[in-house]
C-alpha cells in the first residue's frame, strides 16, 4: 500500500503532512480492506459534495474518512465503548496532538462518531455530512447512479474492492462482537443478529417498560 498523492474522478487525495501522516497511521494500523474502503469513502464523499453543491475542507474530509473504521481494530475489543466512538477519540488525538484547531477536531470527531447514525449528519457541516454519504455509497450502495460508471470505476481501479461485502461485514462482526452492548439501537445490531449465534438484541421497548419507574 502507498501513501503518496494521488486522484481519481477528478477528486485529488490531500498531500498535506497532515494528511499524509494520517495516511500513514492508518496504513500501519489497519489492513488493506480499511485501508482502500477508507480511500473510497473520502474520494465518493468529495463527489457527492461536489453533486450537492457543498463547500468543505478536503483534508478535514480525509481524516474522517480515514480514522472512521479504526475502532473497529483489535486494540479497542475492550474499550466498552461504540467502536465509531473509539476512531473519533483517535481521530481527536491525533490532531490535538498537531496543533489542529478545536473547530476542526470538532468536525472530523462528529463526522466519524455518527457516520453510522443515518438522518442526522446530512443536516450538519459538510464534512459531517459528507464522511457518511462515503460510507453509504461504499457499504450501501446509496446514491448508487450519482457517480458516473467512469468515476466509479477510476476510484475502484485505485482502491480495489475485492469480495468487499463479505469482508467488511466480517470486520464489522470481529469489530463488534467483544462488546455487544455497544450495538444496542443502532445498525450494528443487525449485523451481530446475522453472524454471532446466540447473539439478543435490545430491546428498546423492553427496556421502557422494565425500568424501575413504577408508572
Amino acid at each position: 500500500m502507498t501513501t503518496g498523492p494521488s486522484q481519481a474522478a477528478g477528486v485529488r487525495v490531500p498531500d498535506t503532512r497532515l494528511a499524509v501522516e494520517a495516511a500513514e497511521l492508518v496504513r500501519d494500523t489497519t489492513g488493506e480492506l480499511v485501508y482502500h474502503h477508507s480511500h473510497r469513502v473520502y474520494l465518493f464523499g468529495a463527489l457527492q459534495g461536489r453533486r450537492r453543491d457543498l463547500s468543505f475542507d478536503p483534508e478535514l474530509l480525509y481524516i474522517g474518512a480515514l480514522f472512521h473504521d479504526l475502532g473497529l481494530g483489535e486494540r479497542f475489543h475492550a474499550s466498552g465503548r461504540r467502536f465509531e466512538v473509539d476512531g473519533a477519540d483517535e481521530a481527536r488525538r491525533f490532531l490535538q496532538a498537531r496543533g489542529v484547531p478545536e473547530d476542526s477536531v470538532r468536525r472530523v470527531w462528529t463526522a466519524i462518531a455518527l457516520h453510522t447514525t443515518p438522518g442526522i449528519p446530512a443536516f450538519m457541516e459538510p464534512e459531517v455530512a459528507l464522511v457518511t454519504a462515503g460510507v453509504e455509497y461504499d457499504v450501501l450502495g446509496i446514491g448508487y447512479d450519482d457517480v458516473s460508471d467512469a468515476d466509479r470505476a477510476a476510484i475502484v481501479a485505485l482502491h480495489p474492492r475485492p469480495d468487499f461485502k463479505r469482508r467488511i461485514l466480517a470486520a464489522f462482526t470481529e469489530g463488534v462482537r467483544p462488546k455487544p452492548g455497544t450495538t444496542f439501537g443502532n445498525v450494528k445490531a443487525d449485523v451481530l443478529q446475522h453472524y454471532v449465534p446466540g447473539f439478543e438484541r435490545g430491546d428498546f421497548v423492553r427496556t421502557v417498560l422494565d425500568s424501575p419507574w413504577p408508572e
